[in-house]
């Protein structure tokens, strides 16, 4: 018979699960989701019937495993958040609150990174093993990735297309799973599980702010559901609006004169007009002006710009005019509803819909002209003419806009044969589609309206540069805004991403033991993957120069696979204290990699001693194919600042000089490709640890993991290039050895490499290329630890406590085999964070709630990488009344303390603190729910 589940009566074991491994606690809504009776049951007396598990408990499927079981916790911990978490800890997006995880101690690319390629996308990083190697998944099926690229090199997941009103709860779990899900799980899996079977309805209303100004928002959200005999649909609906927040909205970051390394009567400002005479040099003494003026004359003409005691046109505010939050408008709605064909066959069907509307900005635009011979000056000259808020028309008018549209629907028979195996047939499409629409300089108008027509000829010292005649009056003077806006164009990129699959899943009891029943599970999958991205064509490399974009470059590709696999687990309880499970899985992809299958197994114990206390340990195999964006992605561009190892070693300088020495760092421009000849990543992970209820309503869990994974894929890095290149053209490595200039692998470094031949910039490089393979080897080792106590009071009412920790022991790096294995936990030039903290504490007493939330990162490195700053400690609260039967109240706040980045007084580069930390400050949120 199929179990129905109507009306979210919740299950012993349900409320076990929600009692052992959340905190009780909710300023928010509470789900209409159990019986009056079911309601009586005290946290205390749900954690004691967890402990000892009783044997009429209904089986639930927890992420890590596709048997159902009867136990919440198994041989490889499994975080859980659920969407009253999510509402009380007061965050407005799913990225937002998994950032806060102990687990994630990598830091990503975020809404501060205005000029990355992925400014929209809610980004996490598992282990700080890469944001592409931990898998998600949507009630357990894949979703599409966002098709964008990060960083310009490979697909991963955004968290923020997945709305909050529909979440039922969030399950982490950290270590290979590969032989339950297949490629990617080599980090962890998300799996996000959306509501399903609710009955009732509830409207909610949070409105919020910032205390430092920007960043207003609105959340709106209906969810809810209706059981008839045989059928039941549940439904949620969100509308989330919120502000955009420029730098110049934090005083502490929109100007140059907040680096905390100088004095800001010192501070230095980017150059915001300049014309240097490069046959004198690039000194201020090379610095050109027309007839009988000077940089005092011409700095006055423009309003944000000042003479700085070298007599250049400093502008301070630069970066004023970036975003550091994006402006969102999302819209989303979910349907799910199931139809008892007969008591032993349900259909079901799922419909996940988000748009959003999003706008970026990142610093005001600039131009420098290539080297030019100017017929006035008459010689070689070049320029930097960076255009302020005037010129351009004010904040905002340099907006990037986007539109984005994530779809996800499924639908499938489920039922059972034979009374004791459970079966559940899926077939699903998940799709991802962007729009992005951003103003930019067209190279050939800016060229033309400052420089004038190209003369014929070139110029008479180097025959080399081409001539022209700068229009000084413009050039020297503020332009309006309807001129720049004749100068700029509108670059349009869309890309999409889809998966399409079936699943079938069978599950349930083979035989009995003396110790219980064997369970099994088996799964049969088939899916393809696609992705396609189109950039502008003028952004790309080769194009026309009477339409190309200036200063913009941008990456395409596309290409599709097609994967089917087989798996199948068993757990086997050896003794009525002890289990096994054993998991194994055959991959086949049919792709132009060199991939073609994998097989990957996992072996995990579960040992209850006594019934309070459950030791456990896992052990998998993992792999990950090729992101596909490393394998398809088109010839594209990108600029880079390095460091010039060649001529800087050449010049007689140290190891030390050379990676920080400002005279040999060079903006370059570079070019990066696919690389189809990309093997699979292949990993191993193995946790050992223990869960013990050390008394009523107190529980300690500790866990030891060890994740290990050879033939990682990233692009070669810039350094390490230019340290090859280096070596091999001067025939010693840095530290003196000597190196084969003629070896295959020397070809390989100095052809990636190209070098300018002669002018002012003789020897200075020109341009390189680089291209993704496969390294040779990551590993990271360390322990999650988590205690929680509840415990209730007749008079001062219920109280929890819960906190979680995670700290890294070990971090280590093999770029090619052979190469030595470095330990780089505690390089200062590694700012994953080696220990994170979560806390709370929440009680309730009749109509009201409260909690507080906390979370500490640890030390990060100093700048200048001589020691390292203070750890960072953000505290939230919220305090929640019912005034009615079916209305309540709330409020919110995060970041209580209005706290900043820990301060470093070595950082000198902008934002002069580390991407990680938030500027965002205080924000406060009110609430309003009501339930009917």
């Amino acid at each position: 018979m199929v179990v129905k589940h109507y009306g979210l009566q919740r299950s012993r074991l349900s409320a076990a699960l929600f009692a052992a491994l959340l905190v009780p606690v909710s300023t928010g809504v509470f789900a209409q989701d159990a019986t009056e009776e079911e309601a009586e049951v005290t946290s205390s007396q749900a954690a004691s019937d967890s402990a000892s598990v009783p044997t009429d408990l209904d089986k639930i499927v927890v992420t890590g495993s596709r048997i159902k079981r009867a136990e919440i916790e198994g041989p490889a911990p499994v975080t859980v958040i659920t969407s009253e978490e999510l509402e009380r800890q007061g965050f407005s997006t799913v990225a937002e609150a998994l950032n806060t995880l102990t687990q994630i101690t990598g830091s990503v690319q975020n809404e501060l990174t205005q000029n990355g390629f992925t400014p929209n996308a809610g980004v996490i990083d598992l282990r700080g093993l890469g944001p592409g190697r931990t898998l998600t998944l949507i009630n357990g099926r894949r979703a599409a990735d966002y098709p964008l690229p990060y960083n310009g090199q490979s697909n991963v997941f955004n968290f923020n297309s997945i709305p909050s009103a529909a979440i039922d709860r969030i399950e982490v779990l950290s270590g290979g799973a590969s032989a339950i899900y297949g490629s990617d799980a080599v980090a962890g899996v998300v799996n996000i599980i959306l509501k399903t079977n609710y009955e009732g309805d509830e409207v909610d209303l949070r409105l919020g702010t910032t205390t430092r100004g920007g960043g207003d928002t609105v959340n709106a959200s209906w969810v809810g559901g209706k059981v008839g005999d045989r059928w039941s649909l549940t439904y949620a609906f969100q509308y989330f609006d919120r502000e955009e927040i420029f730098a110049s909205q934090r005083d502490f970051m929109d100007s140059y004169r907040d680096d905390p390394s100088v004095d800001p009567a010192d501070a230095t400002a980017v150059i915001g007009i300049r014309l240097r005479d490069r046959l004198i040099g690039t000194g201020i003494n090379s610095y050109v002006y027309p007839t009988g003026q000077d940089g005092a004359s011409i700095c006055g003409r423009f309003s944000d710009f000042e003479l700085q005691t070298n007599g250049a046109c400093g502008y301070y505010g630069y970066p004023a005019t970036q975003q550091i939050q994006n402006a969102r408008t999302d819209r989303s709605g979910y349907l799910y509803g199931t139809f008892d064909f007969t008591d032993t066959l349900q259909g079901f069907a799922s419909l996940n819909i988000w748009q959003s509307d999003a706008t970026t900005a990142s610093a005001t635009q600039f131009w420098q002209p290539p080297l030019f011979y100017d017929t006035n000056f008459g010689s070689i000259m070049d320029g930097q003419r960076i255009f302020y808020p005037e010129e351009v028309g004010g904040f905002g008018s340099q907006q990037t806009t986007l539109e984005e549209k994530a779809i996800d629907f499924a639908v499938g028979l489920r039922g059972v044969f034979g009374e004791r195996f459970d079966w559940d047939a899926t077939v699903s499409r998940s799709t991802y589609d962007t729009h992005s629409e951003r103003p930019r300089f067209v190279a050939s108008k800016i060229n033309e309206f400052f420089l004038g027509p190209q003369q014929p000829g070139l110029d008479p010292f180097f025959n080399a540069y081409p001539v022209y005649t700068l229009n000084q009056d413009r050039y020297f003077n503020p332009i309006t805004p309807e001129e720049f806006q004749s100068l700029i164009t509108t670059v349009v990129t869309d890309a999409d991403s889809s998966v399409t699959q079936a699943n079938f899943v069978v599950s349930g009891d083979l035989f009995e033991l003396p110790a219980g029943a064997v369970g099994m599970a088996a799964t049969l999958e088939a899916g393809s993957q696609e992705y396609t991205l189109t950039p502008d064509p003028r952004i790309l490399p080769g194009a026309d120069p009477a339409d190309a974009i200036y200063n913009l470059t941008g990456t395409g590709g596309g290409g599709e696979r097609d994967r089917y696999a087989l798996g199948v687990e068993f757990s086997v309880p050896v003794l009525d204290s002890l289990t096994v499970n054993l998991a194994g899985r055959y991959d086949k992809y049919d792709d132009v990699t060199a991939v073609d299958d994998a097989v990957t197994y996992n072996f995990g114990v579960e040992w209850r001693p006594i019934d309070s206390l459950l030791l456990r340990g896992s052990y998998a195999t993992s792999f990950r194919a090729p992101d596909m964006h490393y394998v398809f992605a088109d010839e594209s561009g990108f600029f880079a600042n390095v460091y010039d190892q060649y001529n800087c070693r050449q010049d007689g300088n140290d190891a030390g000089e050379c990676r920080t020495n400002q005279d040999y760092l060079e903006n370059v421009f570079g070019t990066r490709s696919g690389n189809p000849g990309l093997e699979e990543e292949e990993g191993k992970s193995w946790t050992a640890g223990f869960v013990w209820d050390v008394i009523e309503g107190m529980s300690v869990s500790v866990d030891y993991f060890d994740i290990q994974l050879d033939q990682s894929v990233a692009d070669i890095s810039t350094e390490y290039l230019l340290r090859n290149e280096a070596a091999c053209l001067l025939g010693t490595d840095i530290d003196g050895s000597p190196v084969d200039g003629g070896s295959s692998a020397c070809q390989f470094f100095t052809s990636q490499v190209t070098r300018i031949q002669g002018g002012p910039n003789d020897g200075m490089i020109d341009q390189i290329a680089v291209l993704p393979f496969n390294q040779a080897y990551n590993g990271i080792t360390g322990i999650d630890a988590s205690f929680e106590y509840r415990f209730d009071t007749d008079r001062y009412g219920d109280f929890g406590l819960n906190l979680t920790w995670s700290h890294t022991l070990s971090q280590e790096f093999q770029e090619f085999p052979g190469d030595e294995i470095e330990e780089y936990r505690d390089d200062l030039q590694n700012f994953d964070f080696r220990s994170r903290i979560n806390w709370t504490a929440a009680w309730n007493r009749d109509d009201w709630s409260a909690s507080v939330y906390g979370y500490r990162w640890g030390s990060a490195p100093n700048w200048e990488e001589t020691g390292r700053i203070a750890p960072y400690i953000i505290w939230n609260a919220s305090l929640g009344k019912k005034i009615t039967d079916n209305a309540s109240v709330g409020v919110t706040v995060l970041n209580v303390f209005n706290k900043l980045h820990p301060e470093d007084d070595s950082f000198n580069s902008y934002p002069f603190f580390w991407r990680a930390y938030s500027p965002i400050g205080r924000q406060v949120f009110a609430s309003f729910n009501y339930k009917f």
